[in-house]
């Protein structure tokens, strides 16, 4: 376990993964009730809404009125998801939300098309304009993105050379107005992931930029996401995206069994349990998750908040010697 880093930094996209795909709308109260919940967690960033097309995306359509309703923590930073121009200058009018941009490209053509109608090509275009716009505002630029990185319900298996391209093309788009990324995060958007092809893309990643740092973006689709985190985990990857309870899914990924992010408890479990840091308070986060399928109504598929934490176990049992 020595490889494995000291601390991991999590980005909780439960808000906004979640609710955008569930099938009835959730009232803005009680998004801004889990919002809220999250704070106190210990959990330092918090994605809570995507200002997308809301005749595409009903549930972030309140997006506006969540962000004005929540209560901001000390330390914690509020995000938004933001695909395009419009969307920018929505999140940015709030007054309240962390702006950072990121130059995201997609290692899938028709999954671009499908969930931002563009190519490509249209991609990189579009990122180097939103890039521009950045500096011109003073909008910092921390990461960069790939989606569809280890497979495509549209497209099959991602060439892995394609991936290491088009990061290289982030890092050059990066390089053109001198901004040194945080880190490129590399999206399991549809769930095709293993164990195998998250060794095989991170490493070759890592072979031609080996002092650019990696984050995953995990979907528990064939329930890999843990085991497939565990494996960036293996390979030094210190940064994840999580969602609590498990909750999210991509509504563009032609998969009607299209799960939500890797568990954001579970994987606090599991780094807990191999000595890696996450800052997190287990106890209420757990809490948090079974608030979440209160909000949403119905199972959602978290683990530990059924099986409670093992320290709580440990504890129980030294306290019936």
């Amino acid at each position: 376990m020595s490889d494995l880093p000291a601390k991991i930094h999590l980005v909780e996209e439960g808000p906004r993964e979640g609710f955008q795909i569930e099938k009835g709308p959730i009232p803005t109260a009680r998004k801004i009730e889990l919002i809220d919940a999250l704070s106190d967690t210990g959990l330092t960033r918090i994605q809570i809404v995507s200002f997308v097309n809301p005749k595409r995306v009903p549930g972030m359509a309140d997006a506006e009125a969540v962000v004005a309703g929540f209560t901001p923590r000390p330390g914690v930073s509020y995000a938004g998801l933001w695909l395009n121009d419009q969307g920018f200058d929505r999140a940015r009018a709030t007054g309240r939300l962390d702006m950072r941009g990121a130059i995201t490209i997609g290692a899938s053509d028709t999954f671009l098309r499908r969930n931002q109608n563009r190519s490509i090509a249209e991609q990189i275009a579009s990122q180097r304009d939103m890039v521009k716009r950045y500096v011109e505002l003073g909008v910092p630029v921390y990461r960069g993105g790939m989606m569809a990185a280890f497979g495509c319900n549209y497209e099959g298996d991602i060439p892995v050379p394609r991936v290491v391209e088009l990061v290289g093309t982030i890092v050059d788009i990066a390089a053109e107005r001198n901004i040194r990324l945080d880190y490129v995060s590399l999206a399991d958007t549809m769930g095709w992931a293993t164990p195998l092809s998250i060794k095989r893309v991170v490493g070759a990643v890592r072979s031609k930029f080996p002092d650019l740092a990696l984050s995953l973006h995990l979907h528990d689709t064939r329930g890999l996401g843990l085991a497939n985190a565990f494996a960036g985990l293996e390979m030094g990857v210190a940064h994840f995206d999580a969602a609590v309870a498990g909750l999210g899914g991509c509504p563009f990924a032609a998969n009607a069994g299209a799960a939500g992010n890797v568990c954001t408890e579970d994987l606090v479990v599991m780094c807990d349990e191999m000595g890696v840091e996450t800052g997190v308070d287990l106890d209420r986060l757990v809490e948090c998750a079974r608030l979440a399928e209160d909000i949403v109504g119905h199972p959602l598929p978290g683990c530990v908040m059924k099986g409670g934490t093992l320290a709580k176990l440990r504890a129980a049992k030294a306290a019936r010697a």
